[in-house]
C-alpha cells in the first residue's frame, strides 16, 4: 500500500491517540509523542510498525500523539489513518 496523501485519525482526548500520516520516499519513519513514552514507548512503536507491516506500507511518515490509548485503540487509529491516506474503501 502506498500513502498517497496526508490523513489523520483520532483525537487528543484522554485515553485516545491522534495519528497523522503523510507520504515519504525514503522508508517508513515513526514519530511518537506520548504521556506514557518512558513506560510504553517500545510497545507503542511495535504496535504502529505491526499495523504498517500488515497493511504493506513501506514508505512514509507516521506521527503518533498518544494520550494513554489502549493498544487496540492505537492500532485502529493507525489503520484508519493509513486507509484514508491510501484512499482504501474496504
Amino acid at each position: 500500500m502506498k500513502i498517497l496523501r496526508a490523513a489523520h485519525a483520532g483525537t487528543l482526548e484522554s485515553s485516545d491517540a491522534m495519528v497523522l500520516v503523510s507520504p515519504g520516499e525514503d522508508g517508513l519513519h515513526i514519530q511518537i509523542e506520548s504521556v506514557v513514552l518512558p513506560q510504553f514507548g517500545p510497545a507503542i512503536r511495535q504496535a504502529v510498525a505491526e499495523v504498517a507491516r500488515e497493511m504493506g506500507v513501506t514508505g512514509g511518515v507516521i506521527q503518533v500523539n498518544d494520550r494513554g490509548a489502549l493498544t487496540c485503540t492505537l492500532k485502529a487509529r493507525v489503520e484508519t489513518a493509513l486507509a484514508r491516506a491510501a484512499e482504501v474503501t474496504e
